[in-house]
């Protein structure tokens, strides 16, 4: 133990003395949570819809006014009144609007007819959140304008239907907070680790280790533990700023700090692991750095941590279930979402260590030849 921690003591030492490696693995997940929080987050508002009205009956003249109403409260669009049906797709197709709302001729006829009326809408589908949104807008209305009027008498009871909510409303920068916090672990085990790492391979420095009677297992055991502190440290910093710029209830709670804590040790060591397999026989410092936007798309995004797995294809489902990532963003959401114990997060912790024995087994196998 005392060579292994001679190695860790070496390395923490290092890091220390690069203020702008420490800043850059620190902080770039808190200013990435920041970002991409609010941006994929909120709802969308403030779009622009052009209303032609080609009837000008009373019916649709109702129809206006319920759009207002709409507009005026929920603020997701607001009407601009087109005369022409062509000068509206002109300025939808320039992007002046975002949609084209057209009650055609014959509308007020129809609805007093009982005669199948429609509306037409047309919509910009070359973005999918904006047209998602005023289509789900104007469903909504319809079917506020197709409700009939209370009676005043009512034959028989209607059933309805109430939706019980069993968390608090969770935003999307909540939603994104495990996976910033596995982002953040995984940067310092990639620019704080594994750079580092091939860097003083390349530099001739790991040259030394041969000449005392450390062993492979002590000699990666060092590099993997001297890496996991540095990523623990770096994933409790954003779980702590995280978790107040989030708004996250009762982030402080000393049980969940507890489960917290755990879960990025486990998840730190188990990405250490995997980071020493991948490069224990490389030797161009070039490589990682090319590699690092690689592992960053193949491990972050399946793992769920941006978007529901469920909307994923077959083999982008297969990759997830084979991901560390997936399993420590689940286990974060279990306990930053839910406040759950460990009941809900067994498999997962169990999973990210078996996963770490094996890489870090099969990374000191293929270290063999560098020590021969």
């Amino acid at each position: 133990m005392q060579r292994t921690w001679a190695i860790v003591e070496r390395d923490l030492r290092r890091f220390r003395r690069s203020p702008a490696l420490i800043i850059m693995s620190l902080f770039m997940p808190v200013v990435q949570l920041i970002v991409l929080g609010y941006a994929f987050g909120g709802n969308v508002k403030h779009l622009k819809v052009a209303l032609v009205d080609q009837d000008g009956g009373v019916p649709a003249v109702r129809l206006h006014e319920l759009a207002n109403a709409v507009a005026q409260n929920a603020q997701t669009f607001e009407t601009i009144p087109y005369s022409d049906r062509g000068q509206a797709l002109a300025a939808l197709r320039n992007g002046k609007v975002n949609g084209v709302l057209t009650i055609p001729p014959g509308f007020s006829r129809r609805v007093l007819s009982d005669d199948d009326p429609r509306i037409a809408f047309i919509e910009d589908n070359t973005d999918n959140f904006v047209t998602a949104s005023l289509a789900g807008t104007f469903t909504s209305l319809l079917s506020a304008y197709n409700r009939p009027a209370p009676s005043t008498r009512r034959l028989s009871a209607e059933p309805t239907l109430e939706t019980v909510e069993l968390y608090p409303y969770v935003p999307y920068i909540q939603y994104l907070l495990p996976g910033s916090i596995v982002m953040s672990i995984f940067m310092m085990v990639m620019i704080g680790g594994g750079i580092i790492y091939i860097d003083d391979k390349a530099r001739g420095l790991h040259e030394g280790y041969l000449v005392t009677p450390i062993t492979r297992l002590e000699l990666i055991f060092g590099f993997t533990a001297a890496g996991a502190i540095k990523a623990i440290l770096s994933g409790v910093v954003l779980m702590t700023v995280g978790t107040m710029i989030a708004g996250i209830p009762n982030p402080f709670e000393p049980l969940r700090l507890v489960r917290l804590f755990i879960v990025i040790a486990v998840t730190s060591v188990a990405l250490v692991s995997m980071m020493f397999l991948i490069m224990v026989r490389m030797d161009d410092p070039l490589l990682p750095r090319a590699l690092f936007g690689v592992l960053n798309t193949l491990l972050w995004f399946p793992s769920g941590a941006v978007y529901p797995q469920q909307a994923f294809p077959k083999w982008m489902r297969m990759l997830a279930i084979a991901d560390p990532f997936t399993y420590a963003v689940h286990a974060l959401k279990s306990l930053l979402l839910k406040n759950t114990g460990f009941a809900a997060i067994w498999f997962d912790l169990l999973y990210l260590a078996v996963f770490s024995v094996l890489t870090m087994v099969a990374a000191t196998f293929l270290f063999k030849r560098t020590l021969s």
